[in-house]
């Protein structure tokens, strides 16, 4: 697994885990920085997609609502709506990821961490994203 497919992982992992305990993101990822636990300190890439996301949640989570056809976001299995939200914020916010890479990552990672249904799911709706970005992004 490369550097930034881990910390995708452990940003999965942070906002994920911030929506079960229903904590703020960024109060738990500050906890993750100062007293990591038994894992490892969180890459810098970690903290930014979890500050990325949050400041932009909102308006990911309204293009992922109104795009996915027949699903609400709180019907969406958690670790899908969280990848999802990475995956978002990375097509449409880190112009350093090309958009390809984005997808395919979430793709695999709703593969190993997710149901049977949730590739193609994340893959359909982050290429929807993809297509629509030069509209969103006017």
């Amino acid at each position: 697994m490369g550097a930034r497919t881990k910390a995708r992982k452990r940003a999965l992992d942070v906002l994920f885990e911030a929506e079960q305990r229903q904590l703020d993101p960024v109060t738990l990822l500050a906890q993750r920085i100062t007293e990591p636990g038994t894992e490892a300190p969180l890459p810098q890439y970690s903290v930014e997609i979890v500050e990325g996301v949050v400041a932009e949640q909102e308006r990911i989570d309204e293009l992922l609502a109104t795009h996915a056809h027949g699903w609400t976001l709180d019907r969406m299995p958690a670790v899908d709506r969280g990848l999802l939200r990475i995956g978002t914020w990375e097509v449409l916010y880190n112009d350093d990821v090309p958009d390809a890479v984005a997808v395919d990552e979430a793709v695999e990672l709703a593969r190993s961490l997710s149901t049977d249904d949730s590739p193609s799911f994340v893959n359909g709706l982050l290429g929807r994203i993809v297509d629509l970005k030069p509209m969103l992004l006017a």
